[in-house]
């Protein structure tokens, strides 16, 4: 395979996953954790590498290293593998996500934001997605007439936390998260529910689904639900951990026991909650991109945006969904027929945003 993102969570299991079922790594892609790049370059031997600058490129311990978004692309043109793990963070995930693609090889794909902001003109029936709630729906499938579909939420490291604290919290207590370990974007997209709203627009572009919602089980064990027209439900639970779907996205079938089955008992009760507007701002639009999916690239940008402005010091935990659904508003007659558009409106937003 060829992995992207190869030091981030994501990144990390999957190598596991690789090491459990002998699957040669041919190349790894990672950012600027050149530590942790060389010791996987001493255990996988791969046969190419690449960094995010060229700074980086003396410290890393190989002869073929390559380096940025150009270096990324080449590195997919070049290699023999037909499998790619696309875990890159952000809308630097996009393009490689095209050019996989464009190559014919199998992607799977944990970039998220490549479905948020081009869904609507990616072929998805091509795309093998790593995400416990989209893996939890896929896994539910069973070719029945389907009502509707349902994701879960842990709520973030502020789930609990009073409504009138919330804008004291730091982008420290921000990244502790309950139940997961993940990496540090997206544990802020958890924070404020932004990662929700985007995985709602990924089920929506996965699955072909108009009815779709999501609602907070506190534990992390259930992940997703499917309402069938004849009224019944079933849902998806798995412990927290991701090597289950990387696991089927990387070998299509699994045989063998990944994770050990859920206790019931040792769970005692499960716990659901409404998302509310109140602790969650951003929810307050979920209905509207949900209706109009391709203005997916204006909330990306404007979230990236805002994030990088919480870690400066410069919004709070609440200022940052606000910040994001101004750029929503002002952003509202986008419409992108093209994957050029596409990155000419990201531009655009992150032009407004940083004014």
């Amino acid at each position: 395979m060829i992995l992207l993102g190869s030091t981030g969570s994501i990144g990390v299991n999957t190598l596991k996953v690789a090491i459990r079922f002998s699957l040669h790594v041919e190349a790894l892609v990672a950012g600027t954790n050149v530590k942790l790049l060389n010791e996987q370059i001493k255990k996988h031997n791969p046969k190419y590498v690449c960094v995010a600058t060229k700074e980086f490129v003396k410290e890393v311990e190989h002869k073929n290293v390559y380096y940025g978004n150009e270096g990324i692309l080449e590195i997919l043109e070049i290699a023999s593998s037909n499998l790619v793990v696309n875990a890159l963070v952000g809308f630097a995930g996009l393009a490689p996500t095209l050019k996989t693609m464009e190559l014919g090889k199998k992607l799977a794909l944990a970039n998220k934001e490549s479905l948020v902001v081009a869904g609507h003109l990616l072929n998805c029936k091509e795309i093998t997605p790593i995400d416990s709630e989209h893996f939890g729906l896929w896994y539910l499938l069973n070719g029945r007439e389907i009502e509707s579909m349902t994701i879960m939420a842990s709520g973030g490291a502020f789930r609990d936390t009073p409504l009138d604290e919330l804008a004291l919290q730091t982008p420290a207590q921000a990244l502790k998260h309950p139940n997961w370990s993940m990496g540090r974007k997206i544990t802020i997209d958890s924070a404020t529910m932004t990662n929700k709203l985007f995985e709602l627009l990924e089920a929506k572009w996965l699955f072909g689904i108009d009815k779709l919602d999501a609602i907070m089980e506190t534990k992390s064990l259930m992940h997703a639900m499917i309402n069938f027209k004849d009224g019944s439900s079933t849902t998806h639970m798995a412990n927290a951990d991701m090597k289950l779907p990387i696991s089927y996205a990387l070998l299509g079938k699994v045989d063998e026991q990944i994770l050990p089955p859920v206790d019931l008992c040792k769970a005692g009760s499960l716990e659901f909650r409404k998302i509310t507007q109140e602790r969650y701002p951003i929810w307050e639009i979920k209905d509207e991109i949900l209706k109009e999916p391709h203005r997916g690239v204006v909330i990306n940008a404007a979230n990236e945006i805002a994030i990088n402005k919480f870690f400066a010091g410069q919004l709070n935990i609440l200022e940052l969904a606000e910040f994001t659904k101004k750029a929503f508003r002002y952003f509202e007659n986008i419409n992108p027929k093209s994957l050029n558009e596409i990155f000419e409106i990201d531009k655009e937003v992150r032009v407004y945003c940083n004014k």
